[in-house]
């Protein structure tokens, strides 16, 4: 007697009959991104836009409607001549390495553990490169362009000199390359990891912020700390986590602060 399929299951089961596995991992990934990329940070634009939620605003700088705008536009032209030409010539690697999409779908032991390992291998490999990235050449000729906004918004978290987006991205899709993943498992990571830079580029700190209750993730407020300070006194490279900085002593700066405001919190 045959196993019972999952909902999930029959719903994959649709998207490999109507599509190739070429469309699915190029342009139909390509779509998700965009989706969730899109949905999940344009909140924040509105929030900062329209003045909401201002109690919980990590800065009392707010962009300007025209500079938010002009980071959209191009953000599309980015997403479009960079990021999707990227994922078409990315695939016969992806291929290579044992990308695949057929059923069965992975056992979800295996989808935890793997993204688990792609979220700790991109932090590492993210750490180094955004650091690297703060020496002066490299700062003034290409990281610049992502600290345009010293005011970050969900969406600027992509929005980087296209040398930037090669760069990493690498951080991103080397643990995938790896392990050669099932696309569902590939399609979850993308959206956790989407999800995780949205939300530390949102500019703002709420009480329900995945930082209040995930031990070791760093999250909004310590990410914005690294925008709104000097470049050669930033600190706070990882993408994710805490722990690198704290390891290499890249968080001095911030924790001073955090204290210096925890101290005159109370005094109030």
């Amino acid at each position: 007697m045959a196993a019972p399929v999952s909902a999930l299951e029959s719903a994959w089961q649709m998207l490999i009959a109507n599509f190739t596995e070429f469309q699915l991992a190029t342009v139909v990934t390509f779509l998700l991104h965009e989706t969730v990329f899109f949905l999940s940070g344009l909140p924040s634009l509105l929030f900062e836009r329209f003045g909401l939620f201002a109690k919980y605003k990590i800065q009392k700088k707010s962009n300007t409607s025209a500079y938010q705008n002009r980071c959209v536009l191009r953000l599309i032209l980015y997403h479009v001549c960079v990021n999707l030409p990227v994922m078409i010539f990315s695939y016969p690697a992806f291929k290579f390495m044992g990308l695949k999409s057929s059923l069965p779908l992975p056992h979800w032991t295996v989808i935890v553990s793997q993204v688990l390992f792609y979220f700790v291998l991109e932090d590492f490999i993210f750490y180094w490169g955004h650091r690297a990235l703060h020496t002066k050449w490299l700062y003034k000729h290409v990281h610049s362009v992502h600290h345009e906004y010293a005011t970050p918004f969900g969406l600027t978290s992509e929005y980087a000199h296209p040398a930037e987006i090669l760069f990493l991205g690498f951080a991103t899709v080397v643990g995938p390359a790896l392990t050669g993943p099932h696309l569902f498992t590939l399609w979850l990571w993308m959206v956790l990891r989407v999800l995780e830079t949205v939300e530390a580029h949102s500019g703002y700190h709420f009480p329900w912020s995945p930082s209040n209750f995930l031990p070791l993730y760093g999250g909004s407020d310590f990410h914005d700390y690294h925008h709104r300070v000097l470049y050669t006194k930033s600190g706070n490279y990882a993408s994710t986590f805490v722990y690198m900085d704290w390891l290499f002593g890249t968080d001095k700066d911030y924790r001073k602060a955090k204290a210096v405001e925890e101290k005159e919190g109370k005094c109030l």
